[in-house]
C-alpha cells in the first residue's frame, strides 16, 4: 500500500528540534520526501503499522501533529504530479 505521511513538529525548544530530527529519519527509513514535511512510503500492513508505532513514541501529541493517509489503490488513478519533482517508482528497477 501507499501511504502520506505528514507531519508538524514544534520546533520551539531544543527537544522539539531534536524531535524533529527523530521524525524525519524515521520517516527517511521508510518512504522518500516529496515535500520538506511530507513522505510517501510503499509499505506493507505490518510495516505501515511499526512505522505509526515508531512515530508516536517520538512526537508529542500536545505540541505536534501527525498524519497518516492510506491511499486507494489503483494509485495512478488518484495521484497526480505536476511540477519538476518525480516521485520514484516503487515498483520499477533499482538501476536506470
Amino acid at each position: 500500500m501507499l501511504i502520506i505521511v505528514t507531519y508538524d513538529v514544534s520546533t520551539e525548544t531544543a527537544a522539539g528540534r531534536k524531535r524533529l530530527r527523530r521524525v524525519a529519519k524515521l520517516c527517511e527509513r521508510t518512504g522518500q520526501r516529496v515535500q520538506k514535511s511530507v513522505f510517501e512510503c510503499k509499505v506493507n500492513q505490518m510495516q505501515y503499522e511499526e512505522l505509526e508505532r515508531q512515530l508516536l513514541v517520538e512526537i508529542d501529541e500536545k505540541e505536534d501533529n501527525l498524519r497518516l493517509y492510506r491511499l486507494i489503490e489503483p494509485v495512478e488513478l488518484y495521484v497526480k504530479e505536476y511540477g519538476n519533482f518525480h516521485a520514484v517508482d516503487f515498483d520499477g528497477p533499482l538501476i536506470v
